[in-house]
């Protein structure tokens, strides 16, 4: 059971990784008559960058919040925290079923989303999470310990799906 979980997520790191760095595309062809494109282009690889400020969450979750690095937004205390996490379009592809099944374990509350290519929010008494994946690249927002009561973490949830490409 293990090794079924695993090598998806395996794979969509790789496909991350290889989203990740340039290449002069030249060695994609070699030896074949096939010209594939180069990571970023047409296979949905590309890895957006952070969407959001740490002023922007505030404004959106109604609480200050402090920049902590790589999209990760916590409430200067260190018990909230708002993370967004970004891949490729590709790579989000990839894991979305397995995401989605564990969110229906994990929450209260599971409701798709009609953005991107698939979406949804995911709401509990104290945490909340919502994933997109589209032509935009794919992104797993995840919200903890804000002491937000469900309706106001899936609004925030909503609010920030809403500025991001799909």
């Amino acid at each position: 059971m293990r090794t079924r979980v695993l090598v998806p997520v395996a794979v969509a790191l790789l496909f991350a990784v290889a989203g990740c760095g340039g290449g002069s595309g030249a060695a994609a062809g070699e030896g074949s008559d096939v010209d594939l494109p180069v990571a970023g282009g047409d296979l949905g690889t590309a890895v957006p960058a952070c969407p959001f400020t740490a002023e922007k969450v505030a404004e959106i979750v109604g609480k200050p919040m402090v920049d902590e690095g790589n999209c990760l937004f916590g409430d200067g205390k260190g018990v909230g925290s708002v993370t967004i996490t970004m891949s490729s379009q590709l790579a989000g592809s990839t894991t979305y079923d397995y995401q989605r099944k564990t969110a229906d374990e994990s929450y209260a509350t599971v409701t798709d989303v009609p953005k991107g290519d698939r979406a949804y929010i995911a709401v509990d008494d104290i945490k909340a999470e919502a994933v997109l994946v589209g032509a935009g690249g794919s992104y797993t927002l995840i919200m903890s310990s804000l002491s937000l009561d469900p309706p106001a973490y899936e609004r925030a949830l909503r609010t920030m799906l809403d500025a991001l490409p799909a």
